[in-house]
């Protein structure tokens, strides 16, 4: 992962919002000491903590972890491989954030028998997932249910939810987060 863009980044982002590594700690729920060493990029941060820190910051997660910034007119080759954090779900950014849509576009991947709850984003925010291979099930109200390659589902991520992959076989799909304006 690309500790260096994650640490300009992130200290980019709290100094926009004048913020002491204690008052991003509070807002984020990440220790003051971990906010400092992702800063300092002595410490490699996993998806869950990413997530922590952008949701605190009220940022859509493509702003810690990508170095451009897509215009309306914008083509992109995605990376061979996708990025992984330590024990995390895989994934290509392939539109990073962009303030005029408000949308970010993610291509996720999921090993067999792999599986990722994420916390609630903030209020306001929709995800689109399209099944683009294999099979995954997502944890929505409490309750799994299954999709297969071709299906596409929208929901409110303000709650707990979840991916899996309970079969053999990798399964990607694409997710569409929409951060409200």
């Amino acid at each position: 992962m690309k500790q260096p863009q994650i640490a300009k980044n992130l200290k980019n982002a709290r100094g926009k919002l004048g913020w002491s590594l204690s008052k991003a700690a509070k807002q984020t729920g990440v220790s003051k000491a971990m906010l400092g060493q992702i800063e300092r990029s002595e410490s490699s941060p996993t998806i869950a903590t990413l997530w922590k820190i952008a949701k605190g910051l009220h940022l859509p997660l493509s702003v810690l972890i990508d170095d451009s910034h897509a215009p309306v007119e914008y083509s992109r080759t995605a990376p061979e491989r996708p990025m992984h954090f330590e024990n995390s779900i895989g994934f290509k950014i392939l539109f990073p954030y962009d303030g005029e849509f408000g949308t970010e576009m993610y291509h996720m991947s999921l090993k067999p028998n792999e599986s990722h709850i994420s916390i609630p984003h903030d209020a306001g925010v929709v995800e689109d997932i399209v099944v683009i291979k294999g099979e995954i099930e997502l944890f929505l109200n409490g309750v799994w249910t299954k999709y297969k390659m071709g299906d596409a589902v929208r929901f409110k991520a303000n709650v707990e939810h979840g991916y899996r992959n309970i079969t053999e076989n990798i399964a990607e799909f694409h997710n569409i987060i929409h951060y409200k304006n």
